[in-house]
């Protein structure tokens, strides 16, 4: 059984690189974790303990589950942790330090891999250095295996030394890829007496050494699963009999791309999917999408949601087809408190292998720690999203994703810097 105690952060980070899980799929990932934090004195809740599970969305079927929990206890995943997921991935663990009369102070990582293949050649280290993953179509091109390490080194960080007196809570979130799991953990209990949240990202187009206090702004974002679903016919013998559900995914897509632009800021759309599994002559009976809409601020997106549902049930009622979507993933923006990003600037300069601090950057995609940050600040808390440089040689969710491991003791001395510094 694998024993997160006995590794350096490097070597965690390869481990957890080499056995990837995809959202909503993390049991090795959360059982390992919460193992060595319960054994570093921390309180662990687990399950729907740590994340509301009525909230969650884009959860994978009941099959897909169980094939993870069965994966995960075979990888080595200790039994008693994984027992008390409840079949729900994901944990906050907290401790209170000193006299815990300062500060309650929350970090955020994320802990999900990709739906995607990675790099096989020699040109990708982890390939090249035999830690690239072993699971099919699932890979860690984002860096939130590094984070997951980050957390558990700042976890070890404060239980081995003094400097802080408060409560820190450790937000280890599942499913941040398609916007899914963050807004199930914002809406548990464990925000509500934060003052302030640390969220973090490794990468991001930066070299190692380098900070940046903020990133914020990202795009609001929702994704929506859609269905047509019509009827089938001999697209030769009997036309007339079909009703075409490819067709109406067609209209869609073309509709879906000529909704108007805002003029009160930036607004997406994009279809990323569409799967219609038919011979060449029969009329298409079922037709599957994936489609995201964006928007500057919250009411933006909302305003493409809404026109964006418009367009496919008109596309569904044109041709005479049955419609369902449901919602994939839903993110939120924010701006970071000016206190905390003051706090971060002080205090970075102070940990080891960091060359350059940066006030603000705007983030430019989307991020569902969006969901915990606003919950924090709308309970009176502040809160900021760091730029952790980590000198990635290619771009985020690319095959060849990586990460200069430096960046990991950097990301864990500048968040504890940052901490000790609050008050």
């Amino acid at each position: 059984m694998a024993q997160t105690s006995e590794q350096t952060l490097t070597e965690l980070r390869r481990d957890l690189h080499e056995r990837p899980e995809a959202g909503w799929k993390e049991f090795r990932t959360t059982a390992l974790v919460a193992e060595e934090l319960d054994e570093l004195g921390y309180e662990v809740h687990l399950g729907e303990a740590a994340v509301a599970a009525d909230a969650r969305l884009g959860v994978p079927g009941d099959d897909e589950i169980d094939a993870a929990i069965e994966r995960a206890r075979e990888e080595g995943a200790p039994e008693a942790y994984l027992d008390r997921t409840g079949g729900i991935t994901g944990l906050v663990a907290e401790r209170a330090f000193g006299d815990a009369t300062g500060p309650a102070v929350g970090v955020r990582v994320d802990i999900d891999a990709l739906e995607r293949a990675e790099a096989t050649d020699d040109d990708h280290r982890p390939a090249r250095e035999g830690f690239a993953s072993t699971h099919p179509e699932e890979m860690h091109a984002c860096g939130h295996d590094g984070h997951t390490a980050i957390g558990v080194g700042i976890a070890r960080e404060f239980a081995e030394n003094d400097g802080f007196d408060g409560t820190l809570k450790l937000f280890f979130q599942p499913a941040e890829e398609g916007g899914r799991g963050g807004k199930p953990m914002s809406e548990t209990d464990h925000l509500a007496d934060l003052d302030y949240l640390l969220a973090l990202h490794l990468g991001l187009g930066l070299e190692t050494g380098t900070v940046v206090a903020s990133y914020e702004r990202p795009l609001a974002n929702a994704k929506l699963d859609v269905v047509f679903e019509g009827e089938p016919a001999h697209a030769g013998g009997r036309p007339n009999e079909g009703r075409n559900a490819l067709q109406a995914a067609a209209t869609a897509v073309q509709n879906l791309y000529a909704i108007p632009r805002h003029e009160d800021g930036a607004t997406r759309i994009n279809v990323g999917k569409v799967h219609s599994p038919n011979a060449q002559n029969v009329i298409a009976e079922r037709a599957e999408m994936r489609v995201e809409v964006r928007g500057r601020t919250a009411d933006l997106n909302e305003y493409m949601l809404g026109k964006a549902e418009r367009v496919l049930d008109a596309a569904a009622e044109m041709h005479d087809v049955d419609l369902s979507t449901s919602l994939y993933g839903k993110t939120t923006t924010f701006g970071a408190d000016d206190a905390v990003v003051e706090a971060v600037l002080d205090a970075a300069p102070e940990a080891a292998g960091v060359e350059e601090v940066r006030e603000r950057k705007e983030f430019g995609g989307s991020e569902d720690a969006s969901y915990l940050i606003r919950r924090v600040q709308e309970e009176g808390g502040r809160a900021t999203y760091l730029g952790i440089g980590a000198s990635n040689p290619a771009g985020h969710h690319t095959a060849y994703f990586d990460i200069e491991e430096e960046s990991l003791d950097i990301g864990v001395g500048v968040v504890a810097e940052t901490i000790r510094s609050l008050d």
